[in-house]
C-alpha cells in the first residue's frame, strides 16, 4: 500500500540487519531504535507518538524477554512488530452494527476528505454482507453533493433518501423515519464539511449527532495532509463520540505518519483504509496485519479476504469446470482472467499482501498496472470469436489489424500473446485443480514476460 511504502521499506531493512545477529546488545538496540526514529519522523509522525513507541520498544528489548529468547533477534523483531500494532491500535477496529435497526453510522470530516465516495463504498460492502442500507446526505450547502450521493446509491444497488427542501436537521429525522419503516439494517450519514473547522460546523455536527444516536461515528480524514488530519480528527473528537477513523486516499503517496499518529492523539482506532474512487476500494484495517506489512512480513490473511470479496467465484469455478472436461484454455479466458486481476487491484495490490514484497524489484508488477491491463482487454476485444478460440490463426496481417482496432502496436499484441502462451502453460498443469489451484496459478506467480 502507497500509504507505509517509504516507511515499509526503511523497517523491512531494519529487520533484514535484525535478523542475521546472534545476540542483542544495549548497543545494538540504541542503534536500531535511531533508525526506526528516523524512519518514523520522515514518515511524518508526530512527535511525541515516536517518543512514546520508541521508549516502549526500548523497555521491553532490554528486558528479560529478549534476554531469554534462544533467538533474540527475533524477539527483538515481534517486540517492533508488537508495538507497531499497539501505536496502531486504539480499541476495537471491527465495525459495530450490534443494535436495533436501524443502526445509524455517521461520518463527518473536512470538505474534499472524500466522505460521499466514502458513503458508498461503505454501503457496497455492507450490502455485499448481506445488509439492507440507506443512503442519506445532510450536505445541502455544497452544489450537487446529494445528488453526487444518489447517483452513487444506484451504482451499488442500495436505497436512497429523498431530502426535498428539508433543513439537515429535518433531513435527519426524516431519514431515520424512513429507514424504520422501510426495514433497513443500517442507515448512512453523509454530512456537510467546510475548508477548516469552524463553530457552524461543530454546532451542526452536534445537533446531527444527539438527533440520530448513531452506533458508529467515524471521522474521515484524507491520509495525504498527514498531520493536518491528526489534528482534524483530534478536534472533532472533541465535539462529537467518535468511534473511529477512516483514511481516504490510502493508495496516494502520504507518508503514512497520519495512520501511525491518528489512533494514538485521539484514542479511536482506524477502522477502514480507503483506496481510489472505485466503489470496492474500502479496506477494512486491521493493526497487527498492518503491522506485518509495514515490517515486511506481508498478510496473506488479508490478501485471501481480498480474494473472496473481489474475484468472481462462478467465473472460475466455470474455467474449473472447462478444464476438468480437457477443453483448451483460450484468450477468452485469459480475458476473464485480466478482468479478476483488475478486480483485486493488479499485481501491485497482491504483491503488497505477500511476504518479501519489499524486497522485490521496483518493476516487478510494471506489466499488471491498470493502464497496461485494459490495453490487453482492448486487443482481446479486437480479435474476432474465432481468433479467440484459436490463437494459432493469429498470424502477421491479423495482429496489424488487431493492433490497429485495438489502438496498439503490433509488439503489444506480440507481448499479449506471449504472457497468454505462458498462462495457458500453466494452466495446463492444474486441470484437475479447484479455483484456489487456478488463483494461484495466475495470481500467485508472475510469468517472466511480465
Amino acid at each position: 500500500m502507497a500509504l507505509f511504502g517509504q516507511l515499509g521499506n526503511r523497517f523491512s531493512a531494519v529487520v533484514q540487519r535484525l535478523s542475521g545477529r546472534g545476540r542483542i546488545t544495549e548497543a545494538n538496540v540504541s542503534e536500531t531504535l535511531r533508525e526506526v526514529r528516523i524512519a518514523l519522523l520522515e514518515a511524518d509522525v508526530a512527535l511525541p507518538v515516536v517518543k512514546h513507541f520508541l521508549e516502549a520498544v526500548r523497555q521491553r528489548a532490554m528486558g528479560a524477554e529478549v534476554a531469554r529468547s534462544l533467538t533474540p533477534s527475533q524477539a527483538f523483531i515481534k517486540i517492533i512488530h508488537d508495538e507497531l500494532a499497539a501505536l496502531l491500535a486504539a480499541g476495537d477496529s471491527a465495525l459495530n452494527l450490534r443494535v436495533r435497526p436501524p443502526a445509524v453510522i455517521l461520518l463527518a470530516g473536512l470538505q474534499g476528505a472524500g466522505k460521499t465516495t466514502t458513503a458508498a463504498k461503505l454501503a457496497r460492502r455492507l450490502k455485499d454482507d448481506g445488509k439492507r442500507v440507506m443512503l442519506v446526505s445532510t450536505d445541502v450547502r455544497r452544489p450537487a453533493a446529494i445528488e453526487q450521493l444518489e447517483i452513487l446509491a444506484r451504482e451499488v444497488g442500495v436505497r436512497f433518501v429523498p431530502v426535498g427542501n428539508r433543513a439537515p436537521l429535518k433531513i435527519a429525522e426524516h431519514a431515520l423515519d424512513q429507514a424504520r419503516a422501510q426495514l433497513a439494517d443500517v442507515l448512512i450519514v453523509d454530512t456537510a464539511g467546510r475548508l477548516h473547522i469552524d463553530a457552524a460546523l461543530m454546532s451542526e455536527m452536534h445537533l446531527l449527532a444527539e438527533c440520530l444516536a448513531p452506533v458508529e461515528t467515524f471521522f474521515v480524514a484524507d491520509a495525504m495532509t498527514g498531520q493536518d488530519a491528526v489534528r482534524s480528527a483530534a478536534a472533532f473528537g472533541e465535539a462529537l463520540p467518535l468511534t473511529g477513523v477512516i483514511l481516504t486516499k490510502a493508495d496516494g503517496d502520504a507518508r503514512g505518519g497520519a495512520a501511525l499518529s491518528v489512533a494514538e492523539i485521539t484514542g479511536r482506532p482506524i477502522k477502514f483504509l480507503g483506496t481510489g474512487e472505485k466503489l470496492d476500494g474500502l479496506e477494512a484495517f486491521d493493526p497487527k496485519r498492518m503491522a506485518g506489512r509495514i515490517l515486511g512480513m506481508g498478510d496473506v490473511v488479508g490478501l485471501a479476504e481480498s480474494v473472496a470479496r473481489k474475484a468472481d467465484r462462478g467465473q472460475a469455478e466455470k474455467l474449473a469446470g472447462k478444464l476438468r472436461k480437457g477443453k483448451a484454455f483460450d484468450l477468452g479466458d485469459f480475458r476473464v482472467q485480466i478482468e479478476q486481476m483488475l478486480k483485486m487491484g493488479g499485481a501491485r495490490a497482491i504483491l503488497e499482501h505477500l511476504p518479501g514484497a519489499s524486497k522485490l524489484p521496483p518493476g516487478a508488477a510494471a506489466g499488471f498496472d491498470e493502464q497496461t491491463l485494459r490495453r490487453q482487454l482492448a486487443i482481446i476485444d479486437s480479435m474476432t470469436l474465432r481468433e479467440r478460440r484459436h490463437s494459432a490463426l493469429i498470424n502477421g496481417s491479423r495482429r496489424r489489424r488487431i493492433a490497429a482496432g485495438s489502438g496498439t502496436a503490433v509488439q503489444d499484441v506480440n507481448r499479449l500473446l506471449r504472457q497468454f502462451s505462458q498462462a495457458q502453460k500453466m494452466m495446463k498443469k492444474f486441470r484437475k485443480g479447484g479455483m484456489s489451484k487456478m488463483l494461484g496459478a495466475f495470481g500467485g506467480r508472475i510469468p517472466p514476460d511480465f
